[in-house]
């Protein structure tokens, strides 16, 4: 079977290095899988359930806040501002993250970047999905 390296990395550590056999993301235009040999890409990542398959044939998944993906020959690179195992997942912390993001978008106080909110609401109901998969 034919395998690629994955790098998964964030500013504080490289959060996973290993062989895969195939690799699911996302990115603004939706789900997007990539096996070995697939061809050199840069895309921008939205937050997700990033799953992948270990070379052991091991399906393993994490939360990815937004970043950047990069396909090589040999290689996948995950450049993201954070990444966590779902087992990793503080659910508490989530569910008060997915209030605040709900509240501002409810009131839109001044100077709210609806963006921004949206975004974190994403990434609290994401958090909360894979903890609960």
């Amino acid at each position: 079977m034919k395998e690629i390296i994955l790098n998964i990395i964030t500013p504080e550590k490289k959060f996973f290095s290993g062989t895969i056999t195939k690799l699911i993301t996302e990115d603004k235009e939706g789900s997007l899988g990539i096996l070995p040999g697939h061809m050199s890409m840069v895309k921008s990542l939205l937050p997700h359930i990033c799953t992948f398959k270990t070379k052991e044939e091991k399906e393993m998944k994490a939360f990815i806040s937004s970043g950047i993906l990069k396909v090589d020959k040999g290689s996948i690179d995950i450049l993201c501002d954070s990444a966590e195992w779902p087992e990793d997942i503080d659910v508490n912390r989530a569910k008060k993250a997915q209030e605040r993001a709900e509240e501002r978008i409810k009131t839109m106080p001044e100077g709210t970047d609806i963006k921004r909110a949206e975004l974190a609401l994403k990434r609290a109901l994401i958090r909360t999905k894979i903890r609960n998969i």
